[in-house]
């Protein structure tokens, strides 16, 4: 389910709209493609207009997952998102086409946006569930902003990644010499 909640962060971050998605920023069609073949979506990976626009629908509600500030918030928002629209859980190889994995969405052919929505949703759950706080976050680093899964034990974090909250000590610790000399 780690890899999942993984794919979900990716895919928000191509997804969701932000002030530094310029022109060039890619944010379309063979962005999500990719990220969907770089966590093993099988092929053919085909993404219609519709499919993009729901896709971008699915990031934006479950972006509130990703700022929910406790677990109990978390968990509430994950369970607005998934009523009405979660079926029970079933395991599914595709046909044959993958290893076996647990679904809630209709069907093996649901739309992209369900399917993106309540698997998400579902990883989202089962580690929140497991480390009892929330799953994600945004960075907290105001140069990227980038979503991040939590996956480790400890105090929760702050930034995408390792050189993010590096790069923020060492702008605070600058900012505090030059405000010192």
């Amino acid at each position: 389910m780690h890899d999942a909640a993984r794919r979900t962060a990716d895919l928000l971050a191509i997804l969701l709209p932000r002030e530094d998605h310029g022109p060039d920023h890619p944010a379309g069609r063979a962005a999500v493609i990719a990220a969907l073949r770089a966590h093993g979506e099988p092929e053919p990976v085909e993404l219609s207009d519709a499919d993009l626009g729901g896709l971008r629908e699915a990031a934006t509600e479950l972006a509130q997952v990703f700022t929910a500030g406790d677990a109990g918030t978390a968990a509430g928002r994950i369970n607005a998102l998934l009523a009405g629209r979660a079926h029970p859980p079933r395991l599914t190889t595709h046909d044959g086409t993958s290893g076996w994995h647990l679904h809630v969405d209709g069907s093996d052919d649901a739309p992209w946006a369900e399917w993106f929505l309540t698997s998400s949703c579902l990883a989202l759950a089962v580690l929140l569930a497991e480390r009892q706080a929330p799953p994600g976050g945004f960075c907290a680093s105001p140069s990227c902003g980038r979503p991040f899964v939590n996956t480790g034990r400890g105090a929760p974090r702050r930034y995408c990644s390792a050189a993010c909250g590096t790069r923020e000590r060492v702008a605070r610790h600058r900012k505090n010499a030059t405000a010192g000399a």
